[in-house]
């Protein structure tokens, strides 16, 4: 149990203030513009599918490309990489308003260029939440990821409403030229911030930075636990939001009015989450935080199939939101908190695959499932789902990681004789240890940890030999792709924690430890 920054203790930074401001209005124009797009191919033969098709055209990118939108994150200064998709996003909006203007916007041009706009999310979304570290102490870091569902929810209930008023006043251009407004509104605030000089990162190579950003994540546990349960919970959560327009209509006789306060009262409640889940969390670890949340929203996913009425869904609906926001912003904040800085972008990038993965795949399920066995019965199994996700917790519970010193570490220079090209590789360094036969068990233990280190921090192969012939010596070797990314394990891609495995397995070796650095002829 930790005591919580206020939700509002982010805001008394001046730029992270207006930065989020400015993320919240690009996010209003981008539903804006989602609902637009879908709005112009509503009397478009095949007007059911098309219209599907304009959501998937937005959200596919986002599967596909939010890795390398991290590794763009990772490697250039997140500023100017934020004003170059604003740019970007600009670019693609004006050219909507112009070619609708001229009715020159078929059907396949529409949706080509919502996948374009989609792209320009999978960089920005990275690029923004592992710019938040940066700008935040990280008391308030977990203040921030509320205060980010926030934005989120916000924008899902404030764009398509004014989305609505100006295509009924005015017309769909115009909602295109108010998501370019949007885009001009946070390129100026990234314009007038003046980021500290030293945060832009040292740049590596696209493919190699790819490849170092999935080998950390596939080797460091509690990423992989933090990724687990996200697809556990969103997968089986999303069929209330996929189902509630059947629910409004079949179960519950209701109109497009009745619909949107339902959906409405989903966004309320993900707002009020983020407001009042600060002095929650005070009272309950990640693990607490996260089973109670998911057991509310279980209930609320089976209750709402039980609910007498209109006024009995809203206030469900408001319990479902708030146990919502309070699941994933615990999450995100837990992931923001514990990868290094080097990786952050990717990890956050991965995060997002796994985000928008499950809502995408969980939604399609639960529409299947309803339709062969009904809607009581598919957001029953849901509500179960979500259940069996809870008690999936007490198995794979998120590692506490406030203890941990997540600071990055340098290591002292390899000796050389000669300096290597950056890009000769691979590099194989071997480890020669000396240890007595009472501590070989003790140091075979301390070298699972150790392994995991080295693989997660830019090493693709990893083995430990023993002498045949002097039992007493082993032999670690582990195997780095290039000269440039060992420089990096030396530079600044270990933490803290990291050092302190290796201390503790170095400890075991008398005399100590020695390495060497094999290149290729």
């Amino acid at each position: 149990m930790t005591v919580e920054a206020s939700i509002w203790a982010p805001f008394r930074r001046r730029a992270f203030r207006w930065l989020w401001l400015g993320m919240m209005v690009s996010t209003v124009g981008t539903w804006m513009q989602t609902v637009g797009a879908q709005w112009l191919l509503v009397d478009a033969p095949n007007a059911a599918v098309l219209v599907s098709l304009v959501q998937a055209a937005s959200t596919l990118p986002v599967m596909l490309l939010a890795l390398p939108g991290g590794v763009l994150a990772d490697s250039f200064d997140r500023r100017w990489l934020l004003l170059t998709v604003q740019i970007y996003f600009l670019a693609v909006a004006c050219l909507l308003v112009v070619l609708t203007v001229a009715g020159a916007m078929p059907p396949s041009l529409l949706l080509a260029l919502t996948f374009a706009l989609g792209a320009g999310v999978a960089v920005q979304h990275p690029g923004w939440q592992s710019l938040i570290p940066e700008l935040l102490p990280r008391t308030q870091l977990r203040a921030a990821a509320r205060l980010h569902m926030v934005s989120v929810n916000l924008a899902r209930s404030v764009g398509p409403a004014l989305a609505g008023l100006v295509i009924a006043r005015l017309s769909v251009p115009f909602v295109f030229a108010v998501n370019a407004a949007s885009v001009m509104f946070f390129a100026l605030v990234l314009l007038l911030w003046r980021r500290p000089l030293g945060g832009s990162p040292a740049r590596e190579r696209f493919l190699p930075a790819l490849r170092a950003g999935g080998r950390y994540v596939w080797n460091e546990p509690v990423v992989r636990r933090v990724m687990l349960r996200s697809a556990l919970f969103i997968a089986p959560a999303m069929a209330l939001w996929g189902l509630l327009p059947l629910i409004a209509s079949r179960r519950l006789g209701l109109g497009a009015d009745g619909f949107g306060a339902l959906f409405g009262a989903l966004g309320v409640g993900a707002v009020l989450g983020a407001l009042v889940l600060g002095r929650v969390r005070t009272h309950l670890t990640t693990n607490g935080m996260l089973g109670a949340a998911g057991t509310l929203y279980a209930a609320a996913q089976a209750a709402i199939v039980l609910a007498p009425g209109f006024l009995a869904a809203l206030v469900t609906l408001l319990l479902a939101g708030l146990a919502w926001t309070a699941v994933m912003s615990t999450l995100n904040a837990e992931l923001q908190l514990f990868l290094p800085a080097w990786v952050r972008a990717r990890g956050l990038g991965l995060y997002l695959v796994v985000v928008t993965g499950s809502q995408a795949l969980g939604a399609l399920l639960w529409g299947l499932v309803a339709d062969g066995t009904g809607l009581e019965s598919a957001l029953l199994m849901a509500a179960a789902a979500v259940l069996a996700g809870v008690l999936a917790g007490l198995v794979w519970p998120v590692p506490q990681t406030e203890q941990l010193d997540l600071q990055p570490v340098v290591w002292p220079d390899a000796r050389l004789a000669f300096e290597p090209e950056p890009q000769a590789g691979p590099v194989v360094v071997a480890v020669e240890y000396t240890v007595r036969s009472e501590r070989e068990a003790r140091f075979l233990e301390a070298m699972a940890p150790l392994r995991r280190s080295r693989l997660r921090t830019g090493a693709s192969r990893w083995e430990l030999y023993r002498d045949g012939a002097r039992p007493d010596r082993f032999v670690e070797f582990f195997t780095v792709p290039s000269w440039d990314e060992h420089v990096r394990q030396h530079g600044g891609r270990l933490t803290a924690e990291d050092r302190a495995l290796e201390t503790t397995a170095y400890a075991f070796s008398d005399p100590p430890p020695r390495a060497d650095h094999l290149l290729p002829p």
